[in-house]
């Protein structure tokens, strides 16, 4: 089996309907449905039937998000598949850290939950958007940014696209600089300017709640938004300052690739991520898991 890397998504794929066919044909998916509810009542309802207007709100959005998401990599687990390490872009670096063993399952619901509550309260604050910016630098992304007050580079996701954050009202005015620069800015389907200053206040409180949390040592390397590196003991730092920080997602994976990775897995909804990976380096293998069929398909190519 090739050195496998699990990867696990941000906001943005969420759909009506995610996690219902491996809850339904996986006993490892279905415990995590089980852990989810007992801990946030209807969550998997909220999963399996929406609305999309409720899945779109921040504080819902992780919390399903998550559960799918750690609900693909127990059932890859369950038969077989075991990663030689893990990342996750955004709230996915919660359910990369629950997965390594750091955290109980129970403990990453209620982080995720809370972290998600108060990324919703500080997103409430100001009324913000996102773009990816793409067929630029980001050194050219950077200074268009600087030229507007309240608009940051957030999420550094591969060649040529970077995601930024700001006020809404001028994000018009920056969409059209970047297109004089001869890019493009991407609406982002998600609702709040996240991975910047708008952020300070929830990493702060969120600081405060994982100094309260007692962390076990990953059973597998785990990469850290923030820095790129694989985690050290610093969890409480790391999480916090990962919410209102850049994600550094072309570094973490050029440096998975280096550590010899040859097979990322993308476990939860959508193939965002793979599209990323794909992007940093054309040779890389990527799959996903987010439905049964999917499962299979994974469990056949690695060859568990």
């Amino acid at each position: 089996m090739d050195r496998v890397a699990f990867v696990f998504p941000g906001q943005g794929a969420q759909h009506a309907g995610m996690g219902k066919l491996l809850q339904e044909g996986s006993a490892a998916a279905a415990e995590v449905f089980c852990v989810a509810d007992s801990v946030c009542p209807g969550m998997s309802k909220l999963c399996f039937e929406g609305p999309e207007e409720a899945l779109a709100i921040t504080a819902n959005t992780q919390v399903c998000m998550f559960a799918v998401e750690l609900a693909a990599a127990m059932a890859l687990k369950e038969r077989g598949v075991q990663p030689v390490c893990a990342a996750g872009f955004s709230l996915g670096e919660v359910a990369a850290l629950t997965f390594s063993g750091a955290v109980d399952l129970e403990t990453g619901f209620r982080l995720v939950k809370r972290r998600g509550e108060l990324m919703q309260r500080d997103a409430e604050k100001t009324e913000c958007a996102m773009a990816a910016v793409v067929k630029l630098p980001p050194e050219t992304v950077e200074k268009l940014c600087a030229g507007f007050e309240g608009v940051y580079p957030v999420n550094y996701n591969g060649p040529g696209q970077v995601s930024v954050a700001g006020r809404k009202e001028p994000m018009a005015d920056f969409a059209k600089a970047v297109k004089d620069a001869g890019g493009r800015a991407i609406p982002i389907r998600v609702k709040g300017g996240f991975h910047c200053a708008f952020m300070a206040d929830a990493a702060e409180a969120f600081g405060r709640e994982l100094e309260q949390v007692c962390f076990a040592p990953p059973q597998i390397p785990l990469y850290s938004d923030y820095t790129a590196q694989v985690y050290g003991q610093d969890f409480p730092r790391l999480l916090s300052m990962q919410i209102k920080s850049p994600v550094r997602w072309q570094a973490l994976v050029e440096n998975m690739l280096a550590s010899g990775v040859k097979t990322f897995v993308e476990v939860g909804p959508g193939k965002t991520l793979c599209g990323l990976i794909s992007r940093i380096d054309a040779n890389a293998r990527v799959l996903n898991v987010e439905d049964m069929e999917s499962l299979e398909k994974t469990v056949t190519e690695v060859g568990a």
